[in-house]
């Protein structure tokens, strides 16, 4: 019996459905960064190495992810729909915890060596962002603890932001400040439990 043209679709779906599963889940609570780390105790190593690394500091990194994806592993905009349930294109290719273009990604791979990183690893993704901060603020002199002005560039690029094209954006730098208010809020539960979180997994 010939299947119905619409199987392929299903055969599609299906096969998101399944690889969507392999992926780690979100932390519970993404909005405390104490909560974030208990959870998941690998990711306070893998955000210091970054932070160390670029000399971001470590609530910038945290807030621009949480911005960008919620801290979901297999985050991607929402594609188009045909006939609510034929997939059609996204609007671009951002993916993962980082929300990298695969440009973007093809550059940080190729300026760090760092060939084997996958957007939907959370070690390569916080030091994809630690990256890109650190690129901001050597070619558009933003600093690195600038929460705000940083994800206008993560968000415009570099060149945009250099063209100030965020200032016609006022739902942009109002999800910027919400970065910041976010950065400010992790700073202040790390200083509260990071030290004891470190020592734990030790």
């Amino acid at each position: 019996m010939p299947r119905p043209r619409w199987w392929w679709a299903f055969g599609v779906t299906g096969g998101w459905l399944l690889l969507a599963s392999c992926t780690t889940a979100p932390p519970r609570n993404v909005d405390d960064a104490c909560a974030i780390f208990a959870e998941y105790g690998g990711w306070l190593g893998d955000a210091r190495a970054a932070s160390r690394r670029w000399g971001v500091p470590l609530p910038v990194l945290l807030a621009i992810i949480h911005q960008e994806s919620a801290f979901r592993a297999d985050a991607q905009p929402p594609r188009t729909w045909y006939l609510g349930f034929i997939p059609g294109p996204r609007p671009s290719s951002a993916y993962g915890y980082s929300q990298a273009l695969d440009g973007t990604w093809n550059r940080y791979t190729a300026a760090t060596g760092n060939h084997g990183a996958d957007r939907d690893e959370f070690a390569a993704a916080v030091d994809f962002v630690g990256w890109y901060v650190n690129e901001t603020a050597r070619r558009n002199r933003v600093a690195r603890s600038d929460a705000y002005n940083q994800y206008l560039a993560y968000h415009e690029g570099q060149d945009g932001f250099a063209r100030g094209t965020h200032r016609n954006k006022p739902w942009l730098m109002e999800r910027a400040r919400r970065v910041r208010q976010q950065a400010d809020r992790y700073r202040a539960q790390l200083a509260r439990c990071e030290p004891r979180l470190a020592a734990s997994f030790h």
